[in-house]
């Protein structure tokens, strides 16, 4: 389980306030959250972006798009979720072993990332948007949150927010890549079937 900070320490702000108890409540939130929100939000987003570049790449229709989309988002958010749960219960020692409630407030935490990111490919595909092919619109909006979500770590870790956010970025980038070019292969050995 990751050390949440001394319940009892004060902060830069002061104490004893309940603004500054509040942001000492969420920033200790956060901290104690922060990898399963960016392990969530990052697999979230490009494991749609993955889908939807797949199901591009093969040019197959936008109702395809939204039906593989919203069942990756909601089997592999619940999925994520449970197995961040089952890794944390998974430590060989019982004296260090998260209790299930414990561990699920991790679960949680990824899939709340995973949902929350995950949805922002489709939302080319949802919202009428302005000019352009609604799979620029996602790839866009993909990468605006990808950096975005990474950039934001620097907020709750010693990391520079470039850096972090360019990492994440490129990562996703990497991965969404990978899945239109299966998506392109796979049309070319079909014959462009679907």
């Amino acid at each position: 389980m990751r050390e949440t900070g001394d319940e009892g320490g004060s902060d830069e702000k002061g104490a004893g306030g309940t603004r500054a108890g509040g942001e000492r409540g969420l920033s200790r939130w956060m901290r104690a959250y922060l990898p399963e929100l960016v392990y969530g939000a990052n697999d979230g987003v490009v494991t749609t972006l993955a889908v939807v570049s797949g199901v591009t790449g093969a040019q197959l229709s936008t109702n395809v798009i939204l039906i593989l989309g919203f069942a990756n988002l909601l089997a592999d958010g619940v999925s994520m979720g449970a197995s961040n749960v089952l890794s944390e219960r998974s430590t060989p020692n019982e004296a260090e072993r998260p209790s299930l409630r414990e561990a699920s407030r991790n679960g949680l935490a990824t899939f709340g990332g995973f949902l929350v990111a995950g949805l922002v490919p489709l939302l080319a595909y949802l919202l009428p948007l302005p000019g352009g092919s609604a799979f620029a619109w996602a790839c866009g909006l993909s990468a605006l949150t990808l950096f975005g979500v990474g950039a934001g770590r620097a907020l709750f870790s010693d990391r520079a927010w470039l850096q972090a956010g360019l990492e994440m970025l490129a990562i996703g980038a990497a991965a969404g890549s990978v899945a239109y070019g299966v998506g392109l292969l796979g049309r070319a050995i079909t014959g462009g079937a679907g």
